[in-house]
């Protein structure tokens, strides 16, 4: 890892940690767990991992998890779930942990309701 890589790395970790957000770096991904408040997006675009967004994928945005992560995404008032790739970075709203995108939110039910609790386990 260079060492501008690193330093970016360090600071994300050091900010996530610092302002209470869930954070979770490659080493301890397996074991994390939270929950909150998840919104959905739907415009296309570019995304932080440097690829197309597509509302049709199964994808997410959230602040700290590596590119690549999958976490199961659960409404615990209707049990639904969904499985997600992270591939963005946000949400930047307070109060939220993930956004997930349109196809997501519309096996998770909540394309009527717009933000729901979740309970997200990675993977």
């Amino acid at each position: 890892m260079t060492a501008s890589r690193f330093a970016t790395a360090l600071a994300a970790i050091l900010l996530a940690v610092g302002c209470g957000i869930p954070n979770a770096v490659a080493g301890d991904a397996a074991k994390r767990s939270f929950s909150g408040f998840a919104a959905y997006y739907w415009e296309s675009g570019r995304v932080a991992s440097g690829g197309h967004f597509n509302p049709s994928e199964l994808t997410a945005a959230h602040r700290t998890l590596p590119f690549g992560t999958r976490v199961r995404i659960t409404d615990p008032k209707s049990g639904r779930s969904v499985i997600v790739t992270i591939n963005d970075r946000g949400p930047f709203n307070k109060g939220r942990v993930i956004d997930v995108s349109r196809s997501a939110a519309r096996i998770l039910g909540m394309i009527g309701r717009g933000i729901i609790y979740v309970r997200a386990d990675v993977l």
